[in-house]
C-alpha cells in the first residue's frame, strides 16, 4: 500500500485512520501500519469488529438493491470510506448500468482509491469533502445528480463519527431537505444499548483506541437513532440492529442500529 502512486502526499501515514482501519476490517489493502496496529488493538478488545463491519457491509447491500428495485437510481454515500468489493455503484449498476453515484468522504486515501477504480465510469465519481458541510457537498454533487428526482442518501457507519456539537442532525435534515418527495435516506448508528456490563467496559476501551485516531465516536440510544428519521416514513422492519434488517442470512446480534426511511 505505501508504494502506490496515487496515495496523496499530504496523507499522515503515522495518525490512524477510521476509513482505513475499517477497510482493514472488511479484509481490504488500503491501510497503512498505524491504522493496522489500530485496527488490531480494537480486535484484541473486542475480537467481534470485522463481524460487525461485515454485518454492516452486508446491511448497504441489501439496501441498495432494494431501493434499485423500488426504481431509485441516484446515490450520495456520505462518509463512504474507502471502497471495497460490493460498493454501492457496483451493486445499483448491476441492474441498473445507468444508476448515478456520487461517493463522499475528507479521507484523501479513500478519495484517490475511489476516482482511480471510476475513471472508466462516467455515473459515479468520488469528493474529497466533509459531510458535515451539506452545502459544499450538494453544489459539488450537482454535477452527477438530478435534484429535481429522487436521490438515496446514504451514512454508512459515519455519523457515530460526528458529535452532537457538529449538528449531526441538521446536516442530515439538510441533506434530505435538498431531494425532491420519495427521496430516502438510510443510516447506520453505533449504540451501546443491550450491552452487559463487561461489554461496556471493553466498548469503553474500543472508544479510547479511536480518541487516538482522525475521528472520535459518539455512540447513541435508539431513540436518538430514531430521532434522524423525524417526519419520514420509516420501512419495515424499523430502527433495528443492522442483522435484523430484511436479513438474508443469521448473524449474532450487531451493536449497530440500521434504518431506511423515505421522504413522504
Amino acid at each position: 500500500m505505501e508504494e502506490l502512486k496515487w496515495v496523496p502526499s499530504t496523507v499522515d501515514v503515522t495518525r490512524p485512520s477510521v476509513a482505513r482501519m475499517y477497510d482493514y476490517y472488511l479484509g481490504g489493502s488500503h491501510n497503512f501500519e498505524a491504522d493496522r496496529a489500530a485496527a488490531k488493538q480494537v480486535e484484541q478488545i473486542f475480537p467481534g469488529i470485522a463481524q460487525s463491519a461485515g454485518a454492516n457491509r452486508s446491511f448497504l447491500r441489501r439496501v441498495v438493491r432494494h431501493l434499485v428495485a423500488l426504481g431509485v437510481d441516484q446515490f450520495i454515500d456520505l462518509g463512504s470510506g474507502i471502497p471495497t468489493v460490493g460498493n454501492v455503484h457496483e451493486i445499483a449498476q448491476q441492474d441498473n448500468p445507468s444508476a448515478r453515484v456520487v461517493y463522499v468522504d475528507f479521507e484523501p486515501v479513500a478519495v484517490a482509491h475511489a476516482n482511480a477504480l471510476l475513471a472508466d465510469n462516467p455515473n459515479a465519481t468520488a469528493l474529497q469533502a466533509d459531510l458535515r458541510m451539506p452545502a459544499k457537498v450538494l453544489r459539488s454533487a450537482r454535477d452527477v445528480l438530478d435534484f429535481d428526482r429522487p436521490v438515496a442518501v446514504l451514512i454508512i457507519a459515519a455519523l457515530h463519527f460526528v458529535p452532537d456539537s457538529d449538528d449531526p442532525y441538521g446536516a442530515a435534515a439538510e441533506y434530505m431537505a435538498a431531494f425532491p418527495s420519495g427521496s430516502y435516506l438510510a443510516i447506520t448508528h453505533a449504540t451501546h444499548d443491550g450491552l452487559t456490563p463487561q461489554e461496556k467496559t471493553e466498548a469503553a476501551q474500543v472508544m479510547a483506541v479511536y480518541r487516538n485516531t482522525d475521528n472520535a465516536i459518539s455512540v447513541r440510544t435508539h431513540a436518538d437513532v430514531v430521532r434522524f428519521f423525524d417526519g419520514m416514513e420509516v420501512l419495515e422492519p424499523g430502527v433495528v440492529p443492522v442483522n435484523e434488517w430484511r436479513p438474508d442470512s443469521y448473524e449474532d446480534r450487531i451493536s449497530i442500529y440500521g434504518a431506511v426511511a423515505r421522504k413522504p
